[in-house]
C-alpha cells in the first residue's frame, strides 16, 4: 500500500466539522497591508548576518534574529514584517523582497512561497531562508536576480507552523515523533475551506490559518508555492473532489493545463523530482510521471491550502514536496538547498507569463479596481487590483479576453496571442453605460466585485453587492422619466428549459445588455462547484440604497421542481426589456433591489428528469440531503450536515437586510407559510407572531393565480386536498423540520413564504408558457408586497446619523426587526392603528402610534436621545474625526497625507532654543513658550503649548503631556518631540483633522528635562552612560517624591516638573526614552497590584499598537538585557526596572495623571541617519495619543441649581480618583468596557452611574447633579441631633457615678501600694525588662517619627 507521505491517512481522518467557514464571512482587517511597515535602518549596533554554513537548523529565536538582521542590512530591499502569531504567540514572519519594499507599486504582480507548514517537515523552512540570503546577497550583482525584484513583489514566508516546528525531532523522517500540527493538534492543510463541503475546524483553534487567510485576502497574489516534505513532486490542483474518493480521482480545475505547466517548471528543474523516481524508503515503488500529480488524484486533501488560494485568493499555488525524509539530518541541508535552487527561482519567473495589463475609466483615465478579467473557455477568472493591473496567467495560444465592470459597457479583445516568456500587456479602457431612457451616463460605485467571492470575508476596499451607501431616497433626479401608459408591456420571447450552462449565459447575457439595471453575483457553490447565481435588478443595482427594501426569488431548492427556476429567467427578462417604458416596471425596479436566484440546487436539476410528475430523482443535493429540511429549526435538532448550498444561502441572508421573500417550489397549487412544523411534531395550525402579516402577502400572490385561488389545483393528483383561498399554514399542511422559510424570519428581518407553482414538478417544455401566463401577474404582485406596513430611518437626535442595528418593536407582536447599516428599517403589517417602539443601546427609547394603510407603506422616523447628554454645544463632526480616526486605516491615511520635508539632527540646547523660539514666533496663534524652570547649570526647561487658545483656559478641553530627554544621554524623545511640535504647526491650517484636534486639545510640549546631561552625551553612543544623570550626578528619575522634605530637597529639574505635574489638569502623559522597544505604564515602584491596570495597559497597548515593530514585542536588545518576547511590546514598568522616585509614580499618585513611558529603540543615541526612521515609526504613535485622550468619560458636576463644584472626587470604579476643576469639569481615561462612576463632594449627597467607553468613540459625556446632605451618618439631622443631646446628658451623669465610686476607694489603694514598694527591690529588674522590653527596643520608639512620609503612606497602601 501507498505510504502517503507529508499527507499520509488524510482521508481517514473523521471529518472536521466546524463553524469556520461562518464565522470566515466577517469583514477582513488587512492585516498584510497594517502590518507590513519599515524596519529600522542598520546602525552601528545593527547585527551582521553570518556567513551561512547549510548545516544547522535555526530555531525560533535564531529564525527571528537572522530575518532581522538582514532586513536591517538591506532596507532598500528587504521588509520584515509579521502577518499573525501561532497558538504559542510566535510571530508569523514574512520577508518582502522587491525594490522598495515599503509600499505597493503598479507593474509588479505579488508572490510568494510558504513552508513548514507542517511543522516537522523542516527542509522547505531551511531552503526558504536560504533563498531569502540569495536574493539578498544577489541582487545588483546577478542580472537574473536583479531584474527578478525589480519586476516582482516576493514574499517569503518561511514556517507557518513554528510551534510544530520546535517539537520536532531531527533525523525524524516519517514523522513519528509529532510536531506536524499546530499547538492545538490541528492540521493546517486541512484547516482552510473548502469548496465542496465547507468542512473546517474552528478558527480559535488554527490562527496560523486565519492569519494566512486575512493575509492572502489583503494581497492579490498571483502565484504561490506551498513546500513540504515527505516525498519528491511537485502537486496540482485541486486537491480533492465532491465524492472525496480517497485515491486515482482526478479533479480538474479550469486551469488544469497551466497547473500542470506550472508543476513541471519546479519539478524538471530538479535533478531527482524530474526523473519520477523519488526511491523513497518509505515507498521505493512510488512514481510519478515526470515528477507531478494532481493533488486529489494521488489522495483526497479536504481543506487545503492550495485550493483555497486558486478559488478564493486570485492565486495560483502548487505543493511541492521537496525530499523523502522530512526532517533529515543537517548534515543533508547544503544538498537539498543545491537540488532545489534552481526550481525555486524558476518557479518565481513563471509570474511573468500570460497577459498582463491596466483597466482604465474613458471619461477621467481613472483606474478601475476589481474588474473581472474573463477568458472565454476558462471558468476562472481574476480582478484587477488597486492600480488597475492585472495579471493573467496563461499558457501559450490565441484567447479572447474581455474586462467586465458593472456600470460599464464591457469589452472585449479577440485573437490575442500569448507567446512564450514574458507575458503580453494588454489594457482596457472600459467606457460608463449611458442610459438610454435618462440620456445620461450611469454613475459606478469606486470598486466592482467579481463574481467568485470567498465564503469566508469580504475586504474593506473590494464592496460586495450588499455594501450598503447613503444615496438619495427615490425623489432623486436619477431615475428615468415616467413613461406614458398604455404601451403593451414585452413578453418573453422563447419558453425552454434552461440546463446550467444555458441558464448561465441567460443571466450573463442580461447582465452584459442591462447593466445600468442588472448585476449578476454568486453567493457560493454547489457541492459539485456550480455558481449560485443571482441577478439583481434595481436602479443601482449593486449598492443598498437608504430607504430601499430589499427582495428576494429564491428558484429550484429542489432540483426536480423547476417551474420555479423558469419563471424567474423569464422575470428577469421582463423586468429589464419592460423597464423604461412600462410604468409598472420601471416603478417597481426604481423602488425596489430585487434578487432573483434562479437556481439554489443546480445540481440537482442536472440529474432530474423532464416530464416527472411527482419523482423525487434530483430532487436532493449531490450529497443526497434535502435543502429544506437543513436549516436549524427551533423546534427539532437538525443532524445533517449542513451542505454549502444552506450555508451559503444563511450567509447571504446575513449579509443584507432583506424585508420579503418567496421560496419557489412545485408538486402543488398553494401558498404555504410560517411555522412549517410544530413543537410537537404534530400536524396542525402553528402560527407565527405575524400570522395576519403572512396571510395577506400570501393571499396577495394567490388572488392573482385564479387556479391556485380556487383552492383546489390538482383534483387528478390530489382530489381530498383544498386549501381556502390557495393558501395553507405550513403545520397545517404537513410538518417540515428544517425549513428555509421560518429560518428566514426567525433569524434575519425576512419574512418568507414558500409557493408551490404547479401540480406538475418537471412539466414538459410546451407547457411552460402557460406557467408565466398564470404567475406573471402574482409575482409582480407579490413584490409590491414589500412596500407596505411601514418604513423609516432612526437617527441620532443631534447629528443626524443613522443608528445601525436599532430595535423595532411592535406592542403586542413579539417579533422585532432591526435597522440597517444606516439606520433604515421595514416592518410589514397589515391595515391597523399600532404602537412602535425604536430602541437601541445608549438612546432613550422612543414609542409612536402610526396608522398602516392598505396597498401603501407609512413612513415613520425615529430621532432618538442620548442617554447622556453633551456638556457643550453638539460637536457631531469633532466625534465622526474621532471615529474614523479610531477604525480601519483612519490614522494611516491622515499620516499619509500630513507627510512635511524633514531635515533630521540632533540639537544642542542652544539650537534647540532656538527651534522652539522660531516656532512661538512663526505660529503665535496657537503656540505659548514657558520656561518651567532651569537646570542645576541654569538652563531653561522648555515647555512649547500648542492650542488655539494658548494663553486662555479652557477647562473643557482635555490636557496631553509630551516629555522627553529625564535621561540626557537619550536624546532621540527630544528629537521626536520637536518634530511633533513642528508637524502640528505646520499642518495647522491646511490639513482639517490636525486643525480640529489642535482646537479641541491643550498640547505641552516639553522636550528636554535634563538639558545639561544631554549636553554631556556623545552621538552614537548606543550604552554609554555619560550624560544619563544630571549635572549633580542624580538620576532625575529617582527624585520625585510626594513627601515635603523630599520635595525642598529635590533637584530644580525634579521641581520644575512636579510643579508642572501639580496642574491636575491633565488628562494623559507620554514620556519618551530610550534603550529599550517597549511601552511601560505604572508604577515602577514594585507594589503588588495597580489600580485601573486595565486602562493603563490599554493605553500603552493604543501606542505599541500603533507603532509597526513595537506591538511585534519581540526586538531584541543586547545591550539593556531585553531578549525575550513582550507580549503586544507593553509592559508594567516595574518588570522592566523597578525603582521609587519615578515621575511616572509622582504623575499618578500626585497629579492624578496617567502617564506612560515610550522606549523608542535599543540604541540610547543612535547615529543621526536613524532619526527619520525612528520619526517614520513613531508619527502615527503619537498621533494616536491626541486621538486617545478624548475618549474614555468626561463631564460636569454641579448642583441643583447649575452652580459648578470645583474639588469634586470622582472615583472610577471603587478605585482611582481625579479632581474637578474649575468649571465643575473632569476627564478621565477609561479601557472601553462598561465602568463605574462615583461623585464625592462635602455637604452632598454621594451620586454613582455607569458609563460605557468605546475604543472608536469620543469620551462618553455625562453631568452629575448633586443634592444637599441633610443626613448625618445616614440618618435625619434633626434625629442625630436629638440624639446626640441625650447622649452628652447620660455621659455627665455617668461621670458624676465614677467620680464618687472612685474617691471612696481610694483609702485601700494607698495602703496596698505601700506594701508593694516594701518588696520591689526583689524583682526591679524583671518590672524593667517586662514594661520596657530590650535596650534596642527602648531606643527604638523613643526616636521613632510616628507621621509617615505621604510617599511611605502611599507606598505601603500600595503593598
Amino acid at each position: 500500500m501507498t505510504v502517503l507521505h507529508s499527507r499520509e491517512n488524510s482521508w481517514a481522518m473523521p471529518k472536521l466539522r466546524g463553524s469556520l467557514l461562518v464565522l470566515l464571512l466577517l469583514p477582513v482587517v488587512c492585516v498584510g497591508d497594517a502590518r507590513l511597515r519599515r524596519t529600522r535602518s542598520s546602525g552601528p549596533t545593527a547585527t551582521e548576518a553570518a556567513v551561512e554554513t547549510y548545516n544547522k537548523y535555526y530555531n525560533y529565536v535564531e529564525l527571528t534574529a537572522l530575518l532581522q538582521s538582514l532586513a536591517e542590512k538591506h532596507p532598500h530591499i528587504a521588509n520584515l514584517s509579521s502577518i499573525g502569531r501561532s497558538v504559542e504567540g510566535r510571530e508569523l514572519w514574512v520577508m518582502r523582497i522587491t525594490r522598495d519594499p515599503h509600499t505597493d507599486a503598479p507593474g509588479k504582480p505579488k508572490f510568494k512561497y510558504v513552508g513548514n507548514m507542517h511543522g516537522d517537515e523542516t527542509v522547505s523552512r531551511q531552503v526558504l531562508v536560504y533563498l531569502v540570503e540569495e536574493l539578498l546577497s544577489k541582487y545588483g550583482e546577478e542580472p537574473r536576480i536583479t531584474e527578478l525584484l525589480n519586476t516582482t513583489d516576493v514574499y517569503i514566508l518561511p514556517s507557518m507552523n513554528p510551534d510544530g516546528f520546535e517539537r520536532s525531532t531531527e533525523g525524524d523522517c516519517n514523522g513519528d515523533n509529532g510536531g506536524r500540527n499546530n499547538a492545538n493538534n490541528a492540521d493546517l492543510n486541512r484547516s482552510f475551506p473548502d469548496q465542496f463541503d465547507g468542512t473546517t475546524v474552528s478558527p480559535d483553534t488554527v490562527p496560523e490559518t486565519m492569519a494566512v487567510i486575512k493575509w492572502i485576502q489583503a494581497n492579490k497574489f498571483v502565484l504561490s508555492g506551498n513546500l513540504h516534505g515527505g516525498t519528491m513532486v511537485a502537486s496540482y490542483p485541486f486537491d480533492d473532489s465532491a465524492s472525496h474518493k480517497q485515491q486515482g480521482l482526478y479533479s480538474q480545475s479550469a486551469d488544469d493545463s497551466l497547473f500542470h505547466s506550472l508543476a513541471l517548471v519546479y519539478s524538471q528543474n530538479h535533478p531527482v523530482m524530474k526523473t519520477g523516481h523519488p526511491n523513497c524508503p518509505s515507498d521505493t515503488q512510488e512514481t510519478f510521471k515526470d515528477g507531478v500529480t494532481n493533488g486529489a488524484q494521488w489522495y483526497d486533501v479536504t481543506g487545503g491550502m492550495q485550493d483555497y488560494n486558486y478559488i478564493y485568493g486570485n492565486c495560483l499555488e502548487i505543493t511541492m514536496e521537496l525530499s523523502c525524509c522530512k526532517y533529515p539530518p543537517s548534515s543533508e541541508l547544503h544538498k537539498e538547498w543545491d537540488l532545489n535552487r534552481e526550481s525555486l527561482i524558476a518557479y518565481m519567473e513563471q509570474v511573468h507569463i500570460g497577459v498582463c495589463g491596466y483597466v482604465k475609466e474613458a471619461v477621467s483615465g481613472a483606474a478601475l479596481s476589481n474588474v473581472n478579467i474573463v477568458v472565454a473557455g476558462i471558468r476562472h477568472n481574476l480582478t484587477t487590483g488597486k492600480f488597475g493591473d492585472y495579471y493573467r496567467l496563461l499558457l501559450p495560444g490565441t484567447y479572447n479576453i474581455t474586462a467586465v465592470a458593472p456600470g460599464f459597457t464591457p469589452k472585449t479583445v479577440y485573437g490575442v496571442q500569448v507567446m512564450e516568456g514574458k507575458a503580453k500587456e494588454l489594457n482596457f479602457t472600459l467606457t460608463p453605460v449611458v442610459s438610454e431612457a435618462a440620456g445620461s451616463i450611469a454613475v459606478p460605485t469606486p470598486s466592482t466585485p467579481s463574481t467568485t467571492r470567498s465564503p469566508d470575508m469580504t475586504t474593506s476596499d473590494s464592496p460586495n453587492p450588499t455594501e450598503a451607501r447613503v444615496l438619495p431616497s427615490k425623489e432623486h433626479d436619477s431615475n428615468p422619466p415616467f413613461p406614458p401608459p398604455g404601451l403593451p408591456a414585452i413578453q418573453p420571447e422563447k419558453f425552454r428549459h434552461h440546463n446550467y450552462a444555458d441558464m448561465e449565459l441567460f443571466l450573463r447575457k442580461y447582465w452584459n445588455d442591462f447593466p445600468s439595471i442588472a448585476y449578476l453575483y454568486s453567493i457560493g457553490h454547489s457541492v459539485k462547484h456550480r455558481e449560485l447565481y443571482v441577478m439583481v435588478i434595481s436602479d443601482n443595482p449593486t449598492v443598498h440604497e437608504h430607504g430601499e427594501p430589499e427582495f428576494k426569488y429564491v428558484a429550484n431548492m429542489h432540483g426536480n421542481e423547476v417551474v420555479g427556476r423558469e419563471l424567474l429567467l423569464n422575470l428577469i427578462e421582463y423586468l429589464c426589456r419592460n423597464y423604461g417604458t412600462d410604468p409598472e416596471v420601471t416603478e417597481l425596479v426604481n423602488s425596489t433591489r430585487i434578487h432573483i436566484m434562479p437556481s439554489m440546487n443546480p445540481d440537482g436539476y442536472e440529474v432530474a428528469t423532464q416530464g416527472d410528475v411527482q419523482g423525487y430523482k434530483g430532487r436532493n443535493n449531490s450529497n443526497n440531503f434535502d435543502l429544506n429540511r437543513n436549516f436549524p429549526d427551533q423546534f427539532n435538532t437538525i443532524t445533517e450536515p449542513r451542505q454549502p448550498e444552506t450555508i451559503a444561502v444563511m450567509n447571504w441572508l446575513k449579509s443584507i437586510p432583506f424585508v420579503l421573500s418567496a421560496n419557489l417550489h412545485g408538486g402543488s397549487l398553494v401558498v404555504n407559510y410560517p411555522y412549517d412544523d410544530d413543537k410537537d411534531g404534530i400536524n396542525r395550525y402553528s402560527s407565527s407572531p405575524d400570522d395576519k402579516v403572512f396571510q395577506q402577502v400570501s393571499r396577495a400572490y394567490s388572488k392573482e393565480n385564479p387556479l391556485m385561488h380556487s383552492g383546489r389545483p390538482c383534483q387528478d393528483l390530489y382530489p381530498a386536498e383544498y386549501f381556502a383561498d390557495g393558501i395553507t399554514n405550513g403545520a397545517s399542511w404537513y410538518n417540515v423540520p428544517g425549513g428555509m422559510q421560518d429560518w428566514n424570519y426567525l433569524n434575519t428581518n425576512c419574512f418568507e413564504v414558500t409557493i408551490e407553482l404547479g401540480c406538475v414538478k418537471y412539466p414538459l417544455e410546451n407547457d411552460l408558457p402557460k406557467y408565466w401566463e398564470q404567475n406573471q401577474k402574482a409575482l409582480l404582485q407579490f413584490i409590491r408586497q414589500v412596500h407596505t406596513g411601514v418604513k423609516g430611518t432612526v437617527s441620532d437626535s443631534k447629528d443626524g446619523t443613522g443608528i445601525p442595528n436599532a430595535t423595532i418593536s411592535v406592542a403586542e407582536i413579539d417579533h422585532n426587526v432591526t435597522t440597517a447599516h444606516t439606520g433604515d428599517y421595514w416592518r410589514l403589517l397589515v391595515p391597523g392603528t399600532y404602537s412602535i417602539t425604536a430602541s437601541a443601546h445608549g438612546y432613550m427609547p422612543f414609542m409612536i402610534y402610526a396608522s398602516v394603510a392598505e396597498d401603501r407603506v407609512e413612513v415613520v422616523d425615529f430621532r432618538l436621545t442620548r442617554v447622556q447628554s453633551d456638556l457643550n454645544q453638539p460637536q457631531k463632526k469633532f466625534h465622526s474625526l474621532i471615529k474614523e480616526l479610531s477604525i480601519g486605516q483612519g490614522l494611516e491615511q491622515l499620516v499619509k497625507n500630513t507627510a512635511t520635508e524633514n531635515t533630521f539632527r540632533y540639537r544642542g540646547y542652544q539650537e534647540l532654543s532656538e527651534f522652539l523660539r522660531g516656532l512661538n514666533l512663526n505660529f503665535p496663534k496657537i503656540t505659548s513658550l514657558l520656561s518651567l524652570g532651569h537646570s542645576v547649570e541654569f538652563r531653561k526647561i522648555h515647555a512649547l503649548e500648542i492650542s488655539n487658545k494658548p494663553l486662555e483656559a479652557e477647562p473643557y478641553e482635555p490636557k496631553v503631556r509630551f516629555v522627553a530627554g529625564i535621561h540626557g544621554n537619550a536624546p532621540v524623545g527630544t528629537e521626536l518631540l520637536l518634530e511633533f511640535a513642528a508637524f502640528l504647526c505646520i499642518n495647522y491650517g491646511k490639513n482639517p483633522a490636525i486643525t480640529r484636534l489642535v482646537n479641541e486639545t491643550r498640547i505641552v510640549i516639553v522636550p528636554s528635562i535634563n538639558p545639561d546631561g544631554r549636553e554631556q552625551a556623545v552621538e552614537n553612543q548606543c550604552t554609554s552612560t555619560q550624560g544619563f544623570t544630571n549635572a549633580r550626578d542624580k538620576d532625575l528619575d529617582t527624585d520625585f517624591f510626594g513627601n515635603a522634605s523630599q520635595r525642598d530637597a529635590a533637584q530644580p529639574e525634579t521641581k520644575a516638573m512636579m510643579d508642572l505635574i501639580f496642574d491636575k489638569g491633565y488628562t494623559l502623559s507620554v514620556a519618551l526614552d530610550g534603550g529599550s522597544l517597549v511601552v511601560t505604564y505604572p508604577y515602577d515602584k514594585p507594589v503588588q497590584s495597580v489600580e485601573n491596570e486595565g486602562t493603563l495597559k490599554y493605553l500603552a497597548g493604543v501606542y505599541a499598537n500603533n507603532h509597526p515593530k513595537m506591538h511585534l514585542g519581540a526586538t531584541e536588545c543586547s545591550n539593556t538585557g531585553q531578549t525575550g518576547n513582550i507580549p503586544d511590546g507593553v509592559m508594567r514598568a516595574a518588570e522592566r526596572q523597578s525603582h521609587m522616585g519615578s515621575m511616572k509614580d509622582f504623575s499618578m499618585d500626585f497629579g492624578h495623571c496617567p502617564e506612560i513611558t515610550v522606549y523608542t529603540g535599543c540604541c540610547l543615541f543612535p547615529s543621526v541617519d536613524q532619526l527619520a526612521t525612528l520619526w517614520t515609526e513613531n508619527k502615527k504613535a503619537l498621533l494616536s495619543m491626541l486621538v486617545e485622550v478624548h475618549k474614555g468619560v468626561r463631564g460636569m458636576v454641579r448642583d441643583k441649581s447649575g452652580k459648578p463644584i470645583v474639588g469634586a472626587i470622582i472615583v472610577l470604579n471603587g478605585g482611582v480618583r481625579v479632581f474637578t476643576t474649575e468649571g465643575g469639569y473632569f476627564h478621565a481615561l477609561l479601557a472601553p468596557g462598561s465602568h463605574n462612576i462615583e461623585a464625592v463632594a462635602d455637604g452632598y449627597q454621594q451620586q454613582r452611574q455607569e458609563v460605557v467607553v468605546s475604543s472608536y468613540e469620543a469620551a462618553s459625556t455625562i453631568i452629575i447633579e448633586f443634592d444637599m446632605d441633610n443626613n448625618i451618618f445616614g440618618l435625619p439631622r434633626e434625629f442625630v441631633v436629638a440624639s446626640a443631646a441625650a447622649s452628652m446628658t447620660a455621659l455627665v451623669v455617668t461621670a458624676c457615678i465614677i467620680w464618687c465610686v472612685c474617691a471612696t476607694k481610694s483609702n485601700h489603694q494607698k495602703d496596698g501600694f505601700h506594701r508593694l514598694r516594701q518588696h520591689r527591690d526583689d524583682y526591679d529588674d524583671e518590672i524593667r525588662l517586662t514594661s520596657m522590653g530590650s535596650k534596642k527596643s527602648l531606643l527604638a520608639h523613643e526616636f521613632q517619627d510616628e507621621s509617615e512620609s505621604e510617599e511611605e503612606t502611599l507606598y505601603a497602601n500600595k503593598i
